[in-house]
């Protein structure tokens, strides 16, 4: 006795996603064109009900605030700031902040990973057991933890500006921060950096050349001899033919506290050493990870050439696995920038601790404030994903070549 064909059964999801998915036919089209009139129903409903809101607390909407006065100061700015300057100065400012010790901490972050990846995979026991304590605990550690670590129980304990611990007689330590000279620009500053760019420059290409000619032709030239003399004898030689670049002035004890000098705020290094060891702990497993998946053979093969243990890590191990490390290591740079944030349960005057915070408390202007910050945070990370795939882009056509 044959048996009625069963029926599927109704399933509204799977029906809904693929009428949205764009399939064939009217029922498609007219799936699609439902699901985006329902988004635009929504975004209206929720701009309304927003200006609703704001004409209810007598707030114009708008970016008319970023004219007014602030009336407030911040600890640390980069540039020219004072309680009379506008909003639109204290949101420059607070951006001025955070790329600062973004940029600085992912310096420090990658600088500290490598080198905490190549200690793990060292043959020294002790640095590999070492490196290893170092990935468990910090990376298990809750970042804001490290970052009250850092302020409340390092740099707050210590001594106070007449107790400084002094580092050489030029630069001083204490709970107020670290006192610095202050550098001053000269007639000769601008040959100066002028003599240091082109040493660079004539550095990375002659290195450039030397890889080639190894990887061509199997010979070997030593590039910094001639690299070290560039660092030093063209800036040598502006100084002699322009004169010194800077002076320096130094600070000095008056009372409690520094006269001159420049002091750099506990709450910018206790956020820089917390973001830069926190990030490192991840980047120093993604970089071992990515060395491990180069094959053993990789390494034999640069030993039986001659080539020195850092010599093959450098030429051979790491511009492969850098393909593999780029990817994650990307993600890294961008959580570093974003978890700067952070810096609002410190005092570290940021953009999100200025402008979405204080800013904010003052005028109200909640809609324009957060979409200002949140555009920045995502320019931010478009713009690093963009030079890191750039980066990438160069490493593939390298080796391609």
């Amino acid at each position: 006795m044959a048996t009625a064909p069963r029926r599927p059964p109704f399933r509204p999801l799977a029906h809904l996603a693929r009428a949205l998915s764009g399939g064939t036919g009217w029922k498609g089209i007219a799936g699609q064109l439902a699901f985006a009139g329902l988004l635009a129903w929504l975004a209206f409903d929720i701009v309304t009900n927003a200006q609703d809101n704001l004409r209810a607390q007598h707030i114009a909407s708008g970016f008319g605030f970023l004219s007014g006065t602030a009336g407030f100061s911040v600890n640390q700015a980069l540039i020219r700031y004072s309680e009379a300057d506008t909003y639109l100065r204290v949101f420059e400012v607070g951006l001025l902040n955070t790329l600062l010790v973004s940029i600085i901490g992912i310096v420090f972050a990658t600088l500290i990973g490598f080198a905490v990846a190549l200690g793990r995979l060292s043959p020294n026991w002790l640095l590999a057991r070492l490196s290893g304590g170092y990935v468990e605990i910090i990376r298990n550690l809750p970042l804001l933890f490290q970052l009250l670590f850092w302020y409340l129980a390092v740099l707050a304990a210590l001594p106070n500006p007449r107790q400084s611990l002094s580092i050489f007689g030029v630069a001083f330590l204490n709970n107020r921060g670290f006192v610095v000279p202050h550098v001053v620009p000269e007639q000769g500053a601008g040959v100066f950096a002028v003599a240091i760019l082109a040493a660079i420059a004539a550095s990375l290409l002659m290195t450039v050349y030397a890889r080639r000619r190894l990887y061509r032709f199997g010979d070997r030239l030593r590039v910094w001899p001639f690299a070290l003399a560039l660092l030093v004898g063209l800036p040598l030689l502006s100084i002699a033919l322009f004169g010194a670049p800077a002076s320096f002035d130094l600070p000095v004890l008056r009372g409690f506290n520094f006269a001159g000098g420049t002091r750099v705020t506990p709450e910018f290094v206790a956020l820089t050493i917390a973001l830069s060891t926190y990030t490192a702990a991840f980047i120093a497993e993604i970089v071992r990870g990515g060395l491990l998946a180069v094959p053993k053979g990789q390494m034999e093969a640069g030993a039986s050439l001659g080539l020195s243990r850092p010599a093959i890590l450098r030429l051979v191990i790491i511009p492969q696995a850098m393909r593999l490390i780029l990817p994650p290591l990307t993600n890294q740079y961008l959580n570093l920038t974003k978890n700067s944030s952070l810096a609002v349960a410190i005092g570290y005057p940021d953009l999100f601790s200025v402008f979405a915070g204080t800013t904010l408390s003052q005028t109200g202007q909640a809609v324009e404030i957060i979409a200002m910050t949140m555009a920045v945070y995502l320019a931010i990370s478009l713009i690093t994903s963009a030079l890191m795939n750039l980066y990438g882009w160069h490493i593939d056509r390298s080796q391609r070549a």
